[in-house]
């Protein structure tokens, strides 16, 4: 998968005691209806949610979740916490770093210590759509959607139409579920893992090519422990009551249909949610059909939303209450739904027009006049989650919005042309690309896009060494700037050194010669607004280290010592890059054989801790056999390899960018 920018996808499960959020336990009875002598077994509540990272290839990902069960400590039969029959198709390129709720359910107290998630292996469950404007060389046609003939889902069971893949995760830490308190599980799909998706591009004539779905090895264990600092993605649903008390709604989840119609309609879950009013700083009501809004701060005066479809933009509190900053009203799915959600693929401050990618690929201008307002996601803070960051043509003339944040817009008429924005949720400020400049108050991202007019090169600060900025695997507070290793996401570095130790893991580049050049550090940052470091501005808050983007290899020097050698394509010859290999269990290099034989691809781990994967590795890296290598540059010129990917069987077109 090629790509410069996290694809960090997370299914995260919050477990948490949610008041008010449907469901729930009480005492049973026996047949005779009078009370059993055994108590009711205890029970807390789960919050099911989604979530991933950007990626500039790809602008839709559809996959369906079927089940997700829990494994018990100590044995015993998994407990499954969620089901969907039938199950709605979810694009996980619309959760960038914010989740998706897929409901609240209610789980036995105790201590569980992984999960098993099930989802679909039907090619034709899986959608797969491309950007409309890829990284240069992409093996796909910008705007189209692959054939279910080109795409094979690894490891899966069952027969024919009826495939499914069994993907089990084992927890870093036990998750403790009990009757009071709050727990929280983040399970992550790394779209940015080279093995997720894999495009096999065959040699001139030699077929289409396949697209390889890899469920295995892409999935892990992620602690979230602020509940209350997850952004959410904005929630659909069907307004069924309002609390007696006039503080809250229930809703039945609803889900759009993927591809999109038009006009869009809603697939129904079989989730309810309860979400309350914001009493203390007040919700804007959007009615969508009248074009009006009001604050309010209870639905006492709201009766006639009852039936009525609604889009929700809410947070978690502490005590895993449901919010709403603000909702959208109206009779027709079509119209809650028809506000552009997406990346920002453009931003025209001659026109005053950002253009926001859809789930189809295809760019949605919106006008940007002086009444649009820009709100920031901040659940943590509910003041700040409710009030405009900026206003007008004025915020994007200061590049305040740029390409590839994640946007949720409002309109003022969803059935005008051209549409003009309402209001734009930015819901990540993502910036990515080549780090240098690494110095002790910030540093510089330069970012190429395949539209040179999209290209950006911005500092950013450090936020402030006293803000709080998350946990780390411990659960001890963090302040300030922290950053990590893209495969390794749970071992942060932060504290009184995370500066200079971010600018001595940023100082390498190595260097292929030819048109490919040097390639340098790379990372991704996600941005707050109006830190102490950076008033009114955005500011680092946290760095991914992701592999560099190398193009498909030739091996120059054969294994030895840990090491061998590469030339990249489209590089000098007479430039080989030292990689490294470790071996050490814990933390070794993931190695993959990617065969393809009679137009079947098959994707296979290779275990390099043990002497016959050790074999296997050095048996596929030949002088000359291309090579996918995934690593991060290092001061001495060498490159230090996380994913390293060698072909068997027929092997891939050697003008085509590695995938």
């Amino acid at each position: 998968m090629s790509s410069s920018t996290s694809r960090l996808v997370s299914l995260g499960v919050a477990a948490a005691l949610i008041a008010g959020c449907g469901g729930g336990s009480g005492g049973s009875a026996d047949s005779s209806g009078t009370s059993g002598t055994n108590p009711p077994p205890q029970t807390g509540k789960l919050s099911l949610m989604m979530s991933d990272a950007s990626t500039e290839d790809w602008a839709t990902i559809g996959v369906k979740v079927l089940s997700i069960a829990l494994v018990p400590q100590g044995g015993g039969d998994n407990v499954t916490v969620y089901t969907a029959s039938p199950a709605p198709m979810i694009n996980l390129v619309e959760l960038d770093q914010i989740s998706e709720i897929l409901g609240n359910v209610t789980v036995p107290v105790g201590t569980y210590t992984g999960a098993v998630l099930t989802v679909s292996g039907n090619p034709s469950d899986i959608l797969l759509t491309v950007a409309n404007d890829p990284e240069a060389g992409f093996a796909a046609a910008p705007g189209s959607t692959i054939p279910s003939s080109q795409i094979q889902v690894q490891h899966t069971q069952g027969s024919s139409g009826n495939l499914t893949v069994p993907v089990k995760v084992a927890f870093v830490s036990p998750l403790v579920v009990s009757a009071g308190g709050s727990n929280a599980l983040d399970l992550e799909f790394d779209l940015a893992h080279p093995a997720f998706l894999i495009g096999h591009v065959p040699p001139t004539g030699g077929g289409n090519t396949i697209w390889a779905v890899n469920f295995e090895g892409p999935v892990r264990h992620h602690p979230i422990r602020a509940l209350d600092r997850l952004v959410l993605r904005h929630t659909y649903g069907n307004v069924m009551s309002i609390s007696s008390d006039s503080s809250s709604i229930s809703i039945t989840k609803d889900y759009p249909v993927e591809p999109p119609t038009n006009p869009e309609t809603a697939v129904a879950g079989s989730q309810s949610l309860t979400i309350e009013a914001d009493a203390t700083n007040g919700t804007l009501l959007y009615d969508v059909d009248a074009q009006t809004h009001t604050t309010i701060t209870s639905f006492a005066a709201e009766g006639d939303i009852v039936g009525k479809y609604v889009r929700v933009a809410a947070r978690y509190q502490e005590d895993g209450t449901l919010v709403a900053t603000r909702i959208w009203v109206s009779s027709s799915f079509n119209s809650v739904w028809l506000s552009p959600e997406g990346h920002v693929l453009h931003v025209n401050t001659g026109t005053n027009v950002v253009i926001v990618e859809n789930e189809l690929g295809a760019g949605v201008p919106l006008t940007v006049n002086a009444d649009t307002q820009f709100y920031y996601r901040q659940p943590q803070n509910g003041a700040a989650d409710s009030t405009p960051i900026g206003s007008g043509p004025a915020f994007l003339a200061a590049h305040d919005l740029v390409r590839g944040f994640k946007v949720h817009a409002s309109v003022v008429d969803p059935l005008a042309s051209p549409l003009v924005a309402q209001s734009i949720d930015i819901e990540t400020a993502g910036y990515a690309g080549a780090i240098s400049a690494p110095n002790s108050t910030g540093f510089t991202y330069t970012r190429d896009f395949r539209t040179m007019s999209d290209d950006y090169v911005v500092t950013l600060d450090y936020i402030s060494s006293s803000t709080p900025n998350g946990t780390d695997a411990m659960g001890n507070a963090i302040d300030g700037y922290k950053y990590w290793n893209f495969a390794y996401p749970t071992l942060y570095t932060s504290g009184s050194n995370v500066i200079p130790d971010f600018m001595a893991a940023t100082d390498g580049s190595v260097n292929f010669g030819g048109l490919v050049g040097t390639v340098p550090s790379r990372g991704v940052s996600y941005a707050v607004w109006n830190d102490p470091a950076a008033p009114n501005a955005w500011a680092a808050a946290d760095t991914v280290l992701m592999p560099s983007l190398v193009p498909l290899s030739l091996v120059a020097g054969g294994f030895a010592n840990n090491a061998f050698t590469i030339t990249a394509i489209g590089g000098s010859a007479s430039m080989p890059v030292t990689v490294d290999v470790s071996i050490t269990s814990g933390s070794a290099t993931l190695v993959y054989q990617i065969d393809r034989t009679n137009g079947i691809v098959t994707v296979s781990p290779i275990d390099i801790t043990t002497n016959a994967g050790l074999m296997a590795l050095e048996n596929g890296l030949t002088v000359g056999a291309p090579v996918a290598v995934f690593g991060v540059p290092q001061a001495n010129a060498t490159l230090t390899a996380y994913v390293i990917a060698y072909y068997t069987g027929e092997m891939p077109a050697t003008n085509a960018p590695a995938q």
